[in-house]
């Protein structure tokens, strides 16, 4: 057995591979990015010789490459207006509550520049209950938002904007936001109210992390949602007495070594090898994968459900100025 560091403590290997399915892990993490690179350079397609990815849409290797996480690095964080980092942080979590461009963009052209002090919920929920009214879907169905009448209302919007009312207007959480030392104190803060999950509440800090206005380490913590938990249950046959976090964490210490095992050329933005929020995210894509590479390796979820259609609008890819890239 093999010891290693991970984060604030040090964790034993004892685990049990599936080595097809580990190795595949680190093919479709290496092929996903190839794709992505070929894409950004302006080659034509199809940019893999991979059937499942040439036909089914996944995410890409990199969190930080997707669309909406571009969007909100855009749009969200830095475009190119000054805001306080109170606003920042309020901005940031109105978006991903929704987690949809153009109910940020609706909500834009109602009321302008949204900050934190020009908040008024029964205003926001006027904005979207009259879209609601017209068929606009106002919520995106890349995951599922946590829908209970928490503060007593029948729309789901109308809490969400209730929380955020309770979290930046009555409680001042962007104060003791700002205090957090680690990314870990800020998810256990935000994990605490209601409508937030761990996966929603990891989320959320991963994206805070991307601002000016906090500069967690981004090695020190990870959550394993519902679809990485499914992935991990298919790479592993057994976890030892492992956690699902622990797992992560061997994967992002090991990939180095994984890639030039394989002879894979895994292609970095920069310098900038995977990080743990990219490890835990690529468990979850290859859940899917798996389900029509490996259809014998059963899990509650047998299909995919989107297939990939090629959007004509070129992507400026940013990244947060901290990073260096």
């Amino acid at each position: 057995m093999k010891n290693y560091k991970k984060g604030r403590c040090t964790v034993v290997e004892n685990f049990r591979k599936r080595q097809e399915i580990y190795d595949l892990y680190w093919y479709f993490a290496a092929e996903r990015q190839n794709i992505f690179v070929k894409k950004d350079n302006g080659e034509r397609g199809p940019w893999t010789e991979d059937p499942i990815l040439q036909e089914y849409k996944f995410c890409n290797s990199y969190r930080v490459n997707d669309r909406v996480s571009q969007y909100l690095l855009k749009n969200v964080i830095y475009n190119g207006k000054k805001y306080p980092d109170e606003s920042i942080l309020f901005r940031i979590i109105l978006f991903k509550l929704f987690n949809k461009e153009s109910t940020w963009e609706l909500l834009e052209k109602n009321i302008g520049e949204i900050t934190l002090e020009n908040f008024d919920k029964n205003v926001y929920s006027n904005i979207l209950e009259s879209a609601l009214k017209e068929g606009i879907k106002i919520y995106s169905d890349a995951y599922i938002s946590c829908a209970n009448k928490a503060f007593g209302y029948d729309r789901k919007h109308q809490n969400h904007l209730a929380l955020l009312e309770k979290m930046f207007v009555i409680d001042k959480v962007q104060n003791k936001i700002m205090k957090c030392k680690h990314m870990e104190d800020a998810f256990l803060l935000i994990k605490s109210y209601p409508l937030i999950g761990n996966f929603m509440a990891y989320q959320l800090v991963t994206d805070i992390n991307y601002s000016k206005v906090v500069n967690w380490g981004e090695d020190e913590f990870t959550v394993a949602g519902p679809g990485s938990i499914r992935g991990i249950a298919k790479c592993f046959t057994s976890k030892g007495n492992q956690s699902n976090e622990d797992i992560i964490f061997y994967m992002f210490e090991n990939q180095d070594k994984e890639f030039k095992r394989l002879h894979l050329d895994f292609k970095k933005i920069g310098n900038r090898p995977l990080q743990l929020i990219d490890c835990q995210n690529i468990f979850c894509e290859l859940d899917k994968y798996c389900r029509q590479a490996v259809p014998s390796l059963k899990s509650n979820r047998t299909k995919i459900k989107k297939k990939y259609c090629v959007k004509k609008e070129k992507i400026d890819y940013m990244y947060p100025p901290k990073w260096n890239i």
